[in-house]
């Protein structure tokens, strides 16, 4: 306290003219010894939480950067996070969403982020041998995963650490978080058929990956139940471009038996079934109702009568990130998992 009784500023950390960052400046500004620091910097269990705090706020100030080189010939590690990914477009799609969750829980940690990017044609295996052969990463993160999962069995064999989103058949074995799709798929079918709505198509994603067989085995149970017609929409799929899901829709209801609701799991897919439906003069919440899922609050903004369930993807990333995070740092404790369920009474609808 100054004696005016008001806190001080903290004094700005300044280099000497010429001086470089290393973990030595840092020892030497915090008066910590050189092997403190860095464990301080790595995140060490038995460095207390205040003394990693000061540690990393001299670090930012003085624009330390780790040489990673030299942290991996020390630790063996990298301090690198991949999260593998397709290249496949989704308008209006959570990718941005879910790598800003990621970065953000990684924040005032060791690990840095990057992408690792493979093609719709290219063997998804092959960013997943790199990295794991290569030892360019520490952990890994996938998405759009499959029930037989090549790259999940590969891993698990490899010891590798990653985390999935989404579940696969050796779930049991690995981290992952997931959104019971089967929940939400039963769910939609419902809520539409307490409109009165008799025939519920699905723009469902494509049928390889275990949440859209989860979403489709959830609706035809609910569909089942509650006496309802259900399909699932030919031709197209939540993940396909906006011409090809606007020809599907004019072909489906061209036909006399056409649908009087529809169920959809991405922003993108809702918007261009209305749009569509809406250029063939069909009026929603009167010739038709339709039920979706979205992790930005968009589709009440569009158009108020859609049913609509929200997917948190900012907890997915931050879930995965952890996860990831424990299971490099503990490899041989049960892995973190999270199965989230849609709230039956969190359908919103505008009037």
């Amino acid at each position: 306290m100054s004696k005016s009784g008001t806190s001080e500023t903290p004094k700005k950390i300044e280099l000497a003219p010429g001086e470089r960052p290393t973990l030595k400046t840092i020892a030497r500004l915090s008066g910590l010894a050189v092997p403190t620091v860095s464990r301080a910097l790595a995140d060490a269990p038995d460095i207390r939480q205040d003394t990693k705090t000061r540690i990393r706020d001299i670090a930012n100030q003085i624009g330390y950067r780790p040489n990673r080189a030299g942290v991996r010939l020390r630790t063996g590690r990298t301090n690198v996070i991949s999260l593998v990914m397709s290249t496949e477009h989704d308008a209006m799609n959570n990718t941005g969403r879910l790598i800003s969750a990621v970065t953000s829980a990684l924040r005032g940690t060791p690990y840095h982020v990057i992408i690792t990017p493979y093609f719709p044609d290219e063997d998804p295996m092959v960013p997943i041998r790199y990295i794991v052969e290569t030892g360019s990463a520490d952990g890994l993160i996938i998405n759009q995963t499959e029930p037989d999962d090549a790259r999940v069995r590969y891993m698990l064999e490899n010891r590798f650490p990653f985390v999935s989103h989404g579940r696969t058949a050796l779930s049991e074995q690995h981290a992952y978080f997931d959104y019971d799709n089967t929940a939400f798929g039963s769910l939609a079918i419902k809520a539409l058929a307490e409109r009165g709505r008799k025939h519920i198509a699905m723009l469902a994603p494509p049928q390889t990956q275990g949440y859209a067989q989860n979403m489709i085995e959830g609706a035809r149970a609910a569909a089942s139940d509650e006496g309802v017609q259900f399909s699932v929409i030919e031709g197209a799929t939540s993940h396909s471009t906006v011409p090809i899901v606007e020809q599907a829709m004019t072909t489906l209801f061209h036909q006399a038996d056409r649908p009087d609701a529809l169920v959809a799991p991405s922003i993108g897919g809702c918007v261009t079934m209305v749009s569509a439906l809406e250029r063939l003069g069909l009026v929603l919440e009167q010739d038709f109702d339709i039920a979706a899922k979205e992790a930005v609050s968009f589709l009440r903004r569009f158009r108020p009568g859609i049913l609509v369930l929200e997917e948190n993807v900012d907890e997915a990333g931050d879930f995965l990130a952890r996860a990831l995070m424990h299971r490099i740092s503990h490899p041989d404790e049960p892995p973190m998992q999270r199965l989230v369920y849609p709230d039956n009474s969190a359908w919103k609808v505008d009037r």
